[in-house]
């Protein structure tokens, strides 16, 4: 009773510390998880985990939806961040654009790269954004999966051009930054997000 008491302390402090700060573009509904239908949940539980390193933090039948349910995370902080669910008729077409997964290195998305074929990755292919390099493949169940490195830079979208994760960090950062600057739109990400987030007050003040 002492602990529920003492928990239900530190909520009430949690809630009034979130509540007193000053309104920002943070306060508006941050997107955090995703959840798909799946077919063979145990098959795509194992590819999620060995692909992307995901844990799994929570199992079972769903109370209001009969599904299998598996929660997925990769941070200490989210319980989840990708759901599977049961359910997906067998072969249906995946209704997934895209689930997209970000990284810090061009050298883990190297390994990741490795690692998905490794696991039954398919249909693999590399985008160089100019504001990130992603690479692409479909899951076992065809669900499309971007995991990409942001870089310094900011292009307006949609912006494609061929990326080879063979050549250095030093010449894909070089290259890109020559054909980003050839564009109009071109700045660097720290000049967008300042305007990114001028927007969004002048916004909240309407």
């Amino acid at each position: 009773m002492i602990e529920r008491h003492s928990r239900t302390s530190i909520w009430k402090i949690n809630m009034i510390e979130a509540t007193s700060k000053p309104e920002t573009a943070q306060s508006r509904p941050n997107l955090s998880h995703v959840g798909i239908y799946v077919w063979d949940i145990k098959k795509i539980e194992d590819f999620y985990c060995k692909t992307l390193d995901l844990v799994v933090t929570d199992r079972g039948i769903g109370n209001r939806f009969k599904n299998q349910l598996v929660f997925m995370s990769s941070q200490p902080d989210m319980h989840h961040q990708l759901a599977l669910a049961s359910g997906r008729a067998q072969n249906a077409p995946s209704t997934v654009m895209q689930l997209s997964f970000k990284v810090t290195k061009l050298d883990q998305l190297r390994a990741v790269r490795t690692k998905a074929l490794a696991n039954g990755a398919t249909e693999m292919f590399g985008l160089n954004h100019g504001n990130a390099w992603s690479i692409y493949f479909n899951d076992p169940e065809g669900n499309l999966v971007e995991v990409y490195v942001d870089t310094p830079f900011y292009v307006p979208q949609p912006h494609g051009d061929p990326l080879e994760l063979e050549k250095t960090d030093e010449q894909l950062l070089r290259e890109t930054e020559e054909a980003c600057r050839k564009d109009p739109g071109f700045m660097l990400v720290s000049e967008w997000e300042r305007m990114m987030s001028q927007r969004l007050e002048n916004d909240k003040a309407r």
